[in-house]
């Protein structure tokens, strides 16, 4: 079996992954918590990557840095679901990607992978005349806003309009005060935090007289614990080096 090494062992997903780990075909080589503190025999990062067949990365985006170079210099392949992150740090995904073999993704299960798919062939076929909103609820712990993966519905949604990189066309997050005159062909964020709701996620297509929804809820933090050990497993399997996808995994590519 994969022994995998969990960067975040103490955070919900790295307990969620321990968790499931066995009846996903994979073991636990160990872990590091973002206190830096150790689960297992291995005393320090290097360690870890060098007795790991994949990293897990869900930390926060300042370690990023850290996690590549550790991956790199003991050429482990590393699946990165970390969210918050910045054009800088998908430079050095990009440069990693060149020496490893890497899955960087904002959510790693099944439905919200196939949600993607149906959001940018709707957007494709009704046009920038349809307003685009999403909705997404989170746990009240959870500090980014709007989430990953309503930036990757959102993303799927511009490519559908034409755009190339999937970002040109994003507008504004209703989060912001005051005012905000609706722009055409832009999309709008809402971002909602409480109790303990694993993940909730709509796509509200709107035109006139009509809309169409499309959505996804998550009931339990372990379908994102079994898509990211899915990930790690696929990786294992001798890819070559590059940046992969959630789609290339689960095949819809």
């Amino acid at each position: 079996m994969t022994a995998l090494g969990i960067l975040g062992i103490g955070g919900r997903m790295g307990q969620a992954i321990r968790t499931v780990a066995t009846g996903q075909g994979a073991t636990i080589a160990g872990g590091i918590d973002r206190d830096g503190s150790v689960v297992g025999a291995h005393l320090d990062l290097a360690t870890l990557a060098h007795a790991s067949g994949v990293l897990v990365d869900f930390t926060a985006p300042d370690a990023l840095a850290a996690h590549l170079d550790a991956a790199v210099a003991a050429a482990t392949p590393i699946v990165i679901g970390t969210t918050g992150l910045e054009p800088a740090h998908h430079a050095l995904i990009d440069a990693a990607a060149t020496k490893i073999a890497l899955i960087q993704t904002y959510n790693t299960s099944l439905g919200v992978n196939l949600l993607r798919g149906l959001v940018e062939e709707a957007a494709r076929r009704l046009g920038p005349e349809w307003d685009i909103d999403i909705v997404e609820m989170h746990h009240r712990a959870k500090l980014d806003t709007p989430s990953g993966t309503a930036l990757l519905l959102g993303a799927a949604a511009n490519i559908g309009r034409g755009a190339a990189d999937g970002a040109a066309l994003n507008r504004l997050d209703r989060m912001q005060t005051g005012p905000h005159p609706r722009e055409e062909g832009g999309i709008y964020y809402a971002s909602l935090r409480g109790g303990s709701v694993a993940g909730d996620h709509q796509v509200i297509f709107a035109g006139d007289g009509e809309r169409i929804e499309l959505g996804h809820r998550a009931e339990s933090r372990a379908i994102f614990a079994k898509g990211a050990i899915k990930a790690a497993l696929w990786l294992a399997q001798g890819r070559a080096p590059g940046r992969y996808t959630m789609a290339d995994v689960l095949g819809l590519v």
